[in-house]
């Protein structure tokens, strides 16, 4: 490998392994698609019944692969049928400048559960998750169903295997570290959870927790002015990141990030006693 990018080995013609998202992607398709299919738990493949081609009965491709060669980006959609709105996996994830491995995006989504058009207006222009533009009533019918920030489904409460998965494709890559991003409070509470700690960001999460202690400035905030400030929210993890998302900080949450080195545990606990 030369400057991060996958090359010809001498011996024999045969091909490097690829140590970055760059180098898989200047992969053939097919040694490519099996590397990235490594992200997919084997979970997600026996609950949805779905064959190891990620082919359904007529022979359509449920997997979608967005990694042109010579990029540094890849993005992957992973549906239990063709013509479904939503994927149950989807993956966004780059290398850094270092040529580690980020993660920008991961979701999974049930398709069994109702779907609540947070990501989109009643005009069908997106919100960007939310990042961008709000369906304000949207968001308040997922709030009340029990969703988080960004969802549109209930998860499939798979993510364990899902790191499992992501941490068998990373040694793949040679590599002992990778990095991600929560889009969302509550994202970074699930990531310190299993086991992820920070490279950016823990003073905002420990200012976030002095914020919503019993005299914090940001427990003074929920007021009842509306339904993502109602008093009792900061006894909750969730409920904390509806109040955040509703720009309780008084600006967006960003400039988080988290890592993770393979096979260990940070023990990190930004927010110690407090409910999902």
């Amino acid at each position: 490998m030369q400057n991060g990018k996958w090359s010809a080995s001498s011996e024999g013609g045969k091909l490097a392994i690829p140590h970055t998202i760059r180098s898989v992607n200047d992969l053939p398709p097919d040694k490519k698609r099996a590397l990235y299919t490594r992200l997919i738990p084997e979970e997600i493949l026996e609950r949805f019944h779905l064959k190891p081609t990620l082919t359904d009965e007529q022979g359509c491709d449920l997997l979608l692969l967005h990694c042109p060669p010579g990029d540094p980006f890849a993005e992957m959609e992973l549906f239990h049928q063709i013509g479904f709105k939503d994927p149950i996996l989807y993956g966004q994830m780059i290398d850094t400048i270092n040529g580690l491995t980020h993660i920008l995006l991961y979701m999974l989504n049930d398709p069994t559960s109702p779907r609540f058009n947070t990501d989109c207006l009643p005009d069908g222009t997106s919100t960007r998750f939310g990042t961008q533009c709000r369906n304000i009533k949207a968001e308040i019918a997922a709030m009340q169903f029990g969703l988080s920030p960004g969802q549109v489904r209930r998860g499939l409460r798979l993510l364990e295997p899902a790191i499992q998965a992501f941490e068998r494709f990373v040694e793949a890559l040679g590599q002992d570290i990778y990095f991600a991003e929560p889009l969302y409070y509550h994202n970074a509470i699930i990531f310190e959870q299993y086991g992820f700690a920070y490279a950016k960001g823990q003073a905002l999460m420990k200012r976030i927790q002095d914020g919503f202690s019993a005299e914090g400035d940001l427990t003074a905030l929920l007021d009842g002015t509306n339904p993502f400030r109602m008093a009792g929210a900061a006894n909750s993890i969730r409920l904390r990141s509806w109040a955040i998302h509703d720009n309780l900080l008084g600006e967006p949450f960003m400039g988080v990030t988290m890592y993770k080195m393979v096979g260990s545990t940070a023990n990190m606990d930004t927010c110690p006693g407090c409910a999902w």
